[in-house]
């Protein structure tokens, strides 16, 4: 097990990319497997959790060639639906959360599809209802293996269009349910589907390898189902948690950092929430500029005078994955903010570890915080500790390169699961941070 050990309260200066998008590679990953002809994704993110996708694709018999970097060319045109009922499969499955959309596509093309109870974050309970009751609301026959937590689908004579009200706007029960119905025979609407720009992006593949989906960016999907889909070249949009993170790293180290093509047409409410606390964000072009804030920064309040409540939703709301970073971000804020996060309720428990580090936080609930700002007249002490999971655990390092002194972090291969070499990407701008 790997551990960063990470030498803070140095500012940093420089220009940093933002990789590819991971919660819409792992959508876009499971399409190629609606089609036999090539599908060439670019800038893909060399991390964990996606390359974890990729073996599975290729134990299932995808072909898979590297090009450049972050480019790669995926052929299904001899999927082994077989390798779905052995016992490599189960545990190879089940270590990833993305696998549960691989089931959409094989459902639509091969008329059966099996997962075992997929892995991820520990941040709460993640409901499969959405994905398995859409499946079922297209024609096909449900069951559950309790003793093994292995779930499957099958509709030999194919999927039917149909209507449906999703019970919650979940992105990859969107995402599954629109890859099973583009090749299901007739119409299918889908109403209360979640419009993410990375489901736009899925949509907007679909399309171009021959699907008919409209409504693309509401909520409200019309899907006319087609026989065949072909090949296509996509590229993955920026990742949009990242480009948060680095936000709020710069603001947390008092760096001047520039964050280089950031797709601002689909950052929705990031900038402004991260304006909300006080940071300065400029738009040069399609980058965004953050100048060092020597003097800290000062949390707004609502209208009334109240206390700064920041909350997640379904977009275009502001995205839970960015809660972790906002929490860290205003403990050396000016002023005082609420914390709600809605959708988990363990996602919040990290805070223990910033508290140890000098961070003024009460825990209301497991589902809410109140986190009173320090405006960096007490930095926070540098301290050795665990990465819960991903966003808490890039939470952390910010909180760990802000602090005085040397931090360490221990179960880094959690935030590995999300960022691609943070490490060197970090040092690139100034960091003092060590893999060992």
């Amino acid at each position: 097990m790997g551990i960063f050990k990470i030498e803070g309260g140095i500012p940093l200066k420089g220009e940093i990319t933002p990789q590819g998008a991971k919660n819409e590679a792992l959508q876009i990953l499971c399409a190629v497997l609606l089609t036999s002809e090539k599908v060439k994704i670019n800038n893909i993110p060399d991390i964990i959790d996606i390359n974890k996708l990729i073996t599975l694709l290729g134990n299932l018999g995808v072909k898979i060639q590297k090009n450049e970097s972050g480019s790669i060319t995926f052929q299904a045109d001899e999927v082994n639906v077989n390798y779905l009922e052995t016992e490599a499969f189960k545990k190879e499955g089940g270590s990833l959360r993305g696998s549960i959309m691989i089931v959409g596509p094989l459902l639509a093309r091969f008329g059966k599809g099996y997962i075992p109870k997929p892995g991820g974050d520990k941040i709460g309970r993640r409901r499969l209802d959405t994905h398995f009751e859409g499946f079922i609301n297209l024609g096909a026959k449900f069951r559950y293996n309790r003793e093994d937590h292995f779930y499957g689908v099958e509709a030999p004579e194919g999927l039917t269009g149909t209507d449906m009200l999703l019970d919650e706007a979940s992105v990859t029960g969107t995402a599954n349910i629109v890859m099973a119905a583009v090749l299901a025979k007739g119409k299918t609407t889908v109403y209360n589907a979640a419009c993410e720009p990375y489901l736009q992006q899925l949509c907007k593949m679909l399309n171009s390898m021959g699907a008919n989906i409209k409504g693309v960016g509401s909520n409200l999907l019309t899907i006319e189902g087609v026989e065949s889909l072909g090949g296509c070249e996509h590229r993955i949009l920026p990742d949009m948690i990242e480009i948060g993170s680095w936000i709020g790293l710069a603001a947390m180290t008092k760096s001047e950092i520039t964050i280089k093509d950031v797709s601002w047409e689909n950052l929705g409410l990031i900038p402004n929430t991260f304006r909300k606390l006080g940071i300065t964000i400029e738009k040069r072009g399609d980058d965004i500029y953050i100048p060092a804030h020597v003097n800290g920064y000062e949390v707004k309040t609502d209208i009334d005078g109240s206390i700064l409540t920041i909350a997640d939703a379904p977009w275009p709301g502001f995205t839970p994955d960015l809660l972790s970073i906002v929490l860290v971000v205003a403990t050396q804020a000016k002023g005082d903010v609420l914390i709600h996060q809605k959708m988990f309720e363990s996602r919040l428990f990290f805070v223990d570890k910033l508290i140890d580090m000098g961070a003024k936080i009460m825990l209301c609930d497991p589902h809410r915080a109140v986190v009173m700002g320090h405006n960096f007249e007490s930095q926070l002490k540098a301290t050795t500790m665990s990465s819960p999971d991903i966003r808490a655990g890039i939470s952390l390092l910010i909180a760990a390169l802000s602090a005085k002194g040397t931090s360490t972090i221990q179960n880094i291969e959690q935030i590995d699961r999300g960022y691609e070499r943070i490490d060197e990407r970090l040092r690139a701008i100034g960091a003092k941070i060590v893999r060992a």
